[in-house]
C-alpha cells in the first residue's frame, strides 16, 4: 500500500547529479491524485479550465480531475480507446484513437473532427501520442500496439508501417516525418523546436530515446541519432521542460525502476522520481507549469518541481 512521504525532502525524488538538485523543491512530495483505473495514458493540461484530461485505455475512457475539487469524473465514455493527448494552438483537445485508427480534434462544442485515419488509403495502425508544433502543425506516432490485441481495443490487421507523421491540419497535408522505427511511441520537441525526440519501444536488446534535427523549414526530420539508451528501463511518454530537460515515464515493474526518469539534453540521467508503479506519460501544468502530473498505470500522482514544462508541453 503506498502512503505519502511525511519527510522532506521527499525520498522519492532522487537526484543523480547535481544540476537536478535546483530541481528538486525541498518542501515538496510526491501526491497521489486519484487510483483505480487499468491503464492510464495521455494526460493533458487545459489551465483555462484548471483541470486535468487523461486516457485510461482499457476501460474505454477518458477522465477528468479539476484542481480545485479535486474530483475525478469521466470525461468521454466511449473514447474509442482513446490514448495520447495534447491541446493545439487554439487549446482545443487533440486525440489519438485506437479503436477508429484515427485522430480527431474537439472543438469548443464540444463535436468532434476527425483529422486523419489513413495514409494514402490505407488505415494507420493505432495512433499512439502526439504533440503540436508552434505552426499548428501535429506530429504523431502509429505503432501497431493498439491493434495487436483486444485489451486497448480491438485485434487487427496492420496496413501501413510504423511511422512518424507530420499533419497540417489547415491544409490536410500528411506525410511521413520517420520511418525505421520499431514501435515509435512518446514524443516531444525541444524548448526551440530545433529537435524532435521520439521513443523507440521495441528497438532491442533496450528500448531507446532518438533525436533529430528538424529541417526542410521545420517540415521534415534528418540527422536521427540515439540520446539514451534506456538499459533495463522502459521510456514511454514524455515532456521537455523550458531548460531542455526530458522528464520520461520510465518503468518495468520493479521498485528501482518504476516512476520517472530526468535526463539533460545531452542525455546523461540527472534526476528519478520513485513510484509504487510504472509511469506511462505526464505533462506539467498549474497556474505556473511547474506541477508535474504523472499518469502511472492503475493510478495518478503530482509533483511540484522547480522547472516549467515548455509552452508546447
Amino acid at each position: 500500500m503506498w502512503t505519502p512521504s511525511s519527510r522532506y525532502p521527499d525520498p522519492a525524488v532522487q537526484v543523480l547529479d547535481d544540476s537536478f538538485a535546483k530541481l528538486r523543491l525541498r518542501t515538496a512530495a510526491v501526491e497521489r491524485l486519484a487510483t483505480g483505473f487499468r491503464w492510464a495514458e495521455g494526460p493533458v493540461w487545459f489551465g483555462d479550465q484548471r483541470c486535468l484530461i487523461w486516457s485510461d485505455i482499457p476501460n474505454n475512457r477518458m477522465l477528468r480531475w479539476d484542481e480545485q475539487t479535486g474530483a475525478t469524473t469521466v470525461f468521454r465514455q466511449p473514447s474509442n480507446y482513446a490514448n495520447g493527448n495534447t491541446r493545439d494552438r487554439q487549446g482545443r483537445l487533440v486525440t489519438c484513437e485506437h479503436e477508429t485508427r484515427r485522430i480527431t480534434r474537439t472543438e469548443y462544442d464540444g463535436s468532434i473532427t476527425v483529422l486523419a485515419d489513413r495514409f494514402e488509403g490505407k488505415r494507420f495502425n493505432s495512433p499512439n501520442d502526439i504533440v503540436v508544433k508552434s505552426d499548428g502543425t501535429i506530429w504523431f506516432t502509429d505503432p501497431v500496439f493498439g491493434v495487436n490485441s483486444n485489451y486497448e481495443s480491438r485485434k487487427g490487421m496492420s496496413e501501413l508501417p510504423q511511422y512518424v507523421y507530420r499533419l497540417d491540419p489547415e491544409s490536410g497535408e500528411l506525410s511521413v516525418a520517420a520511418e525505421g522505427l520499431n514501435g515509435p511511441n512518446g514524443l516531444a520537441f525541444s524548448p526551440d523546436e530545433s529537435k524532435l525526440y521520439v521513443v523507440e519501444s521495441l528497438a532491442t536488446p533496450n528500448r531507446l530515446i532518438h533525436v533529430y534535427d528538424v529541417v526542410n523549414g521545420g517540415k521534415a526530420l534528418g540527422n536521427r541519432k540515439v540520446l539514451i539508451d534506456c538499459g533495463a528501463g522502459s521510456a514511454d511518454g514524455f515532456r521537455v521542460d523550458t531548460a531542455g530537460n526530458l522528464w520520461c515515464g520510465w518503468g518495468m515493474g520493479s521498485d528501482d525502476l518504476d516512476g520517472v526518469m530526468v535526463f539533460n539534453a545531452d542525455g546523461r540521467a540527472i534526476g528519478r522520481i520513485a513510484l509504487p508503479e510504472r509511469c506511462a506519460n505526464l505533462c506539467f501544468g498549474g497556474a505556473m507549469r511547474n506541477r508535474l502530473f504523472m499518469a502511472s498505470s492503475q493510478s495518478l500522482y503530482a509533483l511540484y518541481v522547480d522547472a516549467q514544462g515548455a509552452t508546447l508541453s
